[in-house]
């Protein structure tokens, strides 16, 4: 197959290149517009290989999808703004980019006649739950400008199926991490201010829970529901490993050899969700399962900032002079 990626220079998208390049013999085109949170140097390694293509463009500009999208046979549509923090302080670009965007792509992807369109989405849009796990078919009850505008793609996506028989399937993944996540989420965050000595900010009590997905793991889920998915379905992939904030914050601790005298005690963020927690049976019926225990995949993931300042020390740059 031909795959166009929208966000393909994101930390997941890139990563979801990197699995597809090395387990298919799909070619890939890539569709990014480089934000912030873009970063042609997730891809670097791929520059050389034929089957693999980058297009510098806005998910929101017509114009420049509509150029780029035909021959494509399928769309995996991980471009998104993501991150709760900013949505509170800028939401419209969250609901430009996710809405707006995401009505773009699904328009011209009926245009353009391709065979499978992915959206990719959170378990955020399902809200809170103090016990037990969502499953695909609850009601949304998104908390924050991010979710909200995440919730309104997926309607979206869903929408162009019913009305346009455009062939959409929805991904709906828990809290991930990896290399080459841009240093403000959580991991990457704390991971790369104790490397630099500085204190990390933990949320109100730290007991806020969270599915950490190691993101290798998420995209093989992700790349067997764009193959083996059923049209106009939605998936949930997370990994069931359940943990606080607080645990996670003391493994980055003992890890990195620091101890409690490097964790601040912050407010809280305002509609701070509890607890997420998503059923997965779905994709498991099609085979997927978790590969990586998290503890090896949270070394690994810290082993990659340990050796890569290179890599981060330029995003902290672009954090501060935004």
């Amino acid at each position: 197959m031909r795959l166009f990626v929208t966000g393909g220079a994101g930390f997941i998208g890139s990563n979801y290149v990197r699995h597809v390049l090395a387990t298919t013999d799909d070619s890939v085109t890539v569709f990014d517009a480089l934000t912030y949170a873009g970063n042609r140097a997730n891809l670097a390694e791929f520059d050389d290989d034929p089957r693999f293509t980058f297009v510098h463009g806005d998910i929101c500009d017509r114009a420049a999808v509509a150029a780029a999208l035909p021959g494509h046979d399928a769309v995996v549509h991980f471009a998104a703004e993501s991150h709760v923090d900013r949505s509170l302080l800028d939401p419209d670009v969250f609901v430009r980019t996710n809405c707006s965007g995401t009505n773009v792509m699904c328009d011209l992807a009926v245009e353009a006649g391709v065979e499978r369109f992915l959206h990719i989405s959170t378990d955020e849009v399902y809200g809170s739950i103090d016990e037990g796990s969502f499953s695909e078919t609850d009601r949304l009850s998104p908390r924050s400008p991010y979710s909200a505008a995440k919730a309104g793609s997926d309607l979206i996506a869903l929408a162009y199926h019913e009305t346009h028989d455009l062939p959409v399937v929805v991904t709906r993944s828990s809290n991930q991490f990896g290399p080459y996540q841009f240093p403000e989420k959580l991991i990457p965050f704390f991971v790369t201010s104790l490397l630099r000595g500085r204190n990390v900010p933990l949320y109100g009590d730290g007991l806020n829970v969270r599915d950490w997905l190691y993101v290798l793991d998420n995209c093989a889920g992700v790349d067997l529901v764009l193959r083996q998915g059923t049209v106009g379905e939605i998936y949930n992939i997370g990994a069931g490993n359940e943990l606080t904030n607080r645990v996670i914050t003391d493994r980055l601790l003992a890890l990195l050899g620091k101890d409690e005298s490097s964790v601040t005690y912050v407010e809280d963020r305002k509609g701070h969700d509890r607890r997420y927690s998503i059923r997965t049976d779905k994709v498991r019926e099609l085979g997927w399962a978790p590969a990586k225990d998290f503890d090896a995949a949270l070394e690994e993931t810290v082993a990659f900032y340990v050796q890569h300042p290179e890599w981060w020390e330029p995003l902290l740059e672009r954090v501060r002079n935004r």
